[in-house]
């Protein structure tokens, strides 16, 4: 058991060192984000809600030395890509660490409010599943559409009323 956990912080470098934007072009390729910034797109016109969807080849060094999970390199992504600067405090984004296959899911407290963390959670593990068959547009989509009729039900617009659109609706690559 110690050998496995003296290795532990060396393979996970590696594979945050070794994955990088080609390892995100195969996974998504442009056409793959165009359609993703379409769904994003027409998602939002049905709500007052706001979708980012963040892929992230590797962690930096930073979190990787300190053994930081993905949950707080989302958590940071959330507040610099501004998903908590919404009018309604509505916005959620699906963040996607290709090196670990991680899935999170950051919501605001607006919509926060109104789902719990089980649902997050189990909507994660849906995602999760698509990503291990290598369906990495198919999993992010079925993510937007949960996410999606979350705020539909919780933000919807009222008869007449427009999309703001508070956030650019393509989805952001790291690497």
């Amino acid at each position: 058991m110690a050998r496995q956990s003296f290795f532990f912080p060396f393979r996970r470098l590696w594979r945050h060192r070794w994955t990088d934007a080609a390892d995100v072009r195969r996974a998504l390729p442009r056409d793959a984000l165009e359609r993703l910034t379409a769904r994003v797109a027409a998602s939002e016109r049905r709500h007052r809600g706001e979708v980012r969807i963040c892929i992230e080849a590797g962690l930096p060094w930073s979190y990787i030395r300190r053994g930081a999970p993905a949950r707080e390199r989302a958590i940071t992504l959330f507040g610099k890509l501004r998903v908590w600067d919404t009018a309604e405090n509505n916005g959620v984004l699906i963040y996607l660490l290709l090196a670990e296959h991680a899935i999170e899911i950051v919501a605001d407290r607006g919509i926060d409010a109104h789902v719990s963390a089980e649902e997050w959670t189990a909507m994660a593990k849906r995602m999760a599943s698509a990503f291990r068959e290598g369906r990495f547009e198919d999993g992010l989509t079925q993510a937007l559409e949960e996410v999606s009729a979350l705020l539909v039900a919780h933000f919807p617009l009222a008869e007449g009323e427009r999309d703001r659109n508070e956030l650019p609706d393509e989805p952001v690559v790291v690497v």
